[in-house]
Formats: structure tokens, sequence, C-alpha cells
């Protein structure tokens, strides 16, 4: 019993230690070796001159060596008909790193375009501006108010059409701002064009309540 679990250690161990030792094939790493990048050689080389020769681009050339002086077979990659895979590898991986960078750059644009339009749509959605001009607009209105209610009772309506001429450039001048207040859909305008609108109406606003005064002081003349 003890001999035969002797001879079955010893089978399992000679087994192991077998498998364990690297295998080199000369020939199989020439081919790979060769068309990767590596040095251009075959082996065996007279088989390759033989049947592969296109393949391989064999040729033969005399070599004096003596008493061992004969034909030796060489190989020349430019005589080949498929030539190494690794520069065309390279080149296809410089492209496609080109590429990548092509498209991480374009990706970058594009995410800094939809950073830019979300922060305009949000600016568009919200009033910034007609706070600065709130105040103001409220006081003009009522001087403009004021002075066309004076300029009716103290010319006994006999102003009217001068009047109704003022008023409805009034009423103009506030939808106006009542549309550059306006913001959600169909009306997404940003707060720079809100601010020149504002500004405008304000200008426009003043002018008008000038020329209420100056109705207002015709009126208390000849009235």
């Amino acid at each position: 019993m003890k001999i035969y679990l002797s001879i079955l250690f010893s089978l399992l161990f000679s087994t192991t230690t077998f498998a364990q030792v690297p295998v080199r094939d000369k020939q199989k790493e020439h081919q790979i070796r060769s068309m990767e990048q590596g040095h251009w050689n075959f082996s065996p080389d007279w088989w390759y001159l033989a049947f592969h020769k296109k393949y391989s681009g064999a040729y033969t050339k005399w070599q004096w060596r003596g008493l061992k002086s004969g034909w030796r077979v060489h190989f020349d990659e430019s005589r080949s008909n498929i030539k190494t895979v690794g520069p065309r590898r390279e080149a296809q991986l410089i492209t496609l790193l080109l590429k990548e960078k092509i498209v991480e750059t374009e990706r970058k644009k594009i995410e800094e375009l939809n950073k830019e339009e979300i922060a305009r749509a949000a600016d568009r959605n919200v009033d910034l501006v007609y706070g600065k001009y709130k105040e103001l607009f409220s006081d003009m209105q009522s001087a403009i108010t004021e002075g066309l209610t004076y300029c009716m009772i103290r010319s006994k309506g006999k102003m009217s059409s001068s009047i109704k001429e003022l008023t409805d450039r009034n009423e103009v001048i506030t939808s106006n701002i009542a549309y550059l207040r306006k913001t959600g859909v169909g009306y997404e305008l940003e707060n720079v064009k809100r601010e020149k609108g504002f500004a405008q109406a304000k200008k426009d606003m003043e002018e008008l309540v000038k020329k209420v005064i100056s109705l207002a002081r015709l009126a208390k003349a000849y009235y």
C-alpha cells in the first residue's frame, strides 16, 4: 500500500513540475514578432521559401563562410505582400485618439453652450429689472393722471381732444411696460433687453409728463 501511495505522489509531483516548465516555440515566436513589429524573420527558413514566399518575402543569397559557404534564406519585409501590422495598428490608434480628442472638444463646447442657454433661459423667466423703475413709473403715472384731471376740470371739457391724445399716448407706454414685465412661455425676454425697454419707457413717460405739465399751464392761463 505504501508503495502505491509513493508512486501516486511521485506521478502527481512530476506532472505539476512539468506543467510549470515554460514551452518556447521559436517558429511561432518569429512569426508573431514579424507580424507585429519585431524583426522580420521566419522559421524554418527553407519551408517559408518553398511554401510561403509571398507571405514572408523570402529570397536566397549566396554567403561565403569557408567550408560552410552556400545559399542562405533571407527575409525582406519589402518583398512581402502583407507587411507588419504594428505600424498600421499604431496609425489606427493615433487616429482613434485624435477622434476621441475631437469628440471630447466638441462635447465640451456643446456642454458650455447648454450651460449658457440654461442661464439665458433662467434669465428670461425672471424679471430682475422692473423693481428699479417701479417707484419712478408710479410717481410719473400719478402726475399724469392728476395733470390730465386738472386740465379736464379747469377747461370744463374744452381741452378733451388734447387730453385724449395724451391719454392714448400714456396707454401705449403703459402697455409696453406691461409686455416687458411678462415672463414664461412665449415671453422669453432677457433682462438686458428688459433694461433697454424700461429705460426707453422711462424716457417716453418723462416726455409725456412734460407735455401734461405744459397742457396744465395752458389750462390755468386760459380757463
